[in-house]
């Protein structure tokens, strides 16, 4: 099977050659897609060797990053595309497990779920992000008919020839509701495995009006929202039963 490690990355000096030598331990093929770092990461990765490089001179957003590692992994011919972050949240001695659920062939996607099973010395999530996460899973789940208990996991393992079925076009942090909505109506087939929950950063920024957690679950909301159709469920819907409107959110996170 030859696959690709992809790791999207914005401004992570403190973290990028310590992940990168763990990850090599793993995979001969890393991708580093760089997203318009300004601190030190840019160097730093000049240094490195044996790894794949794409370079935003600006940062475009998670999604855009995660966009050119699939549009790599397909022109280069992988058969597995694995995307993880930098931030240390991720264990790469993990790759494995997601190498063995891919070898039983009966997958398209697999998600590393934080929420499926505790795992020893699991993190306790901020509250905000661990309810906007239950709440966007479990309408994910009523919406789309999925059984999904972690939809914003970034650990993941892709069929490449499943992705190019896929037209992604969100540039934010709500790119993975967009792929999931077109996953389901392709019906292509997805398996979670559990990953253990670690917030070594529990302050960690999304930037801008995204930091506040009101903002951010309305931003979720609009790209449910378009992705699925105005038609089909409006904004009221979309909300549920709270009885407070979020403000309003960018379109992209950066």
């Amino acid at each position: 099977m030859r696959y690709l490690v992809a790791i999207p990355i914005f401004n992570e000096a403190a973290t990028v050659r310590a992940v990168l030598r763990l990850v090599r331990r793993y995979s001969r093929e890393i991708l580093v897609v760089d997203d318009g770092s300004t601190d030190e990461t840019p160097r730093l990765l000049g240094s490195e060797r044996r790894i794949h490089r794409i370079r935003h001179p600006v940062n475009l957003g998670y999604g855009r990053a995660l966009h050119d590692a699939f549009d790599f992994a397909g022109a280069g011919g992988y058969e597995w595309l694995i995307t993880m972050d930098c931030d240390e949240q991720h264990e790469p001695h993990r790759i494995p497990d997601f190498l063995q659920a891919a070898a039983r062939r009966d997958t398209d996607i697999i998600s590393g779920s934080r929420y499926l099973r505790s795992i020893g010395g699991n993190s306790l999530p901020p509250p905000d992000r661990r309810t906007i996460n239950r709440r966007i899973t479990g309408l994910l789940n009523e919406l789309l008919g999925l059984e999904l208990t972690d939809a914003f996991c970034g650990f993941k393992a892709y069929r490449v020839s499943a992705l190019k079925r896929l037209d992604l076009t969100v540039a934010g942090y709500g790119m993975p509701l967009q792929l999931w909505v077109q996953a389901a109506r392709r019906g292509l087939r997805i398996r979670e495995i559990p990953v253990r929950l670690i917030y070594n950063d529990p302050h960690r920024h999304f930037g801008g009006s995204l930091d506040d957690p009101d903002a951010r679950l309305r931003y979720y909301y609009d790209v449910l929202g378009q992705e699925l159709g105005q038609q089909i469920l409006g904004p009221e819907r979309l909300m549920g039963p709270d009885p407070a409107r979020p403000a309003a959110a960018t379109r992209q996170a950066v």
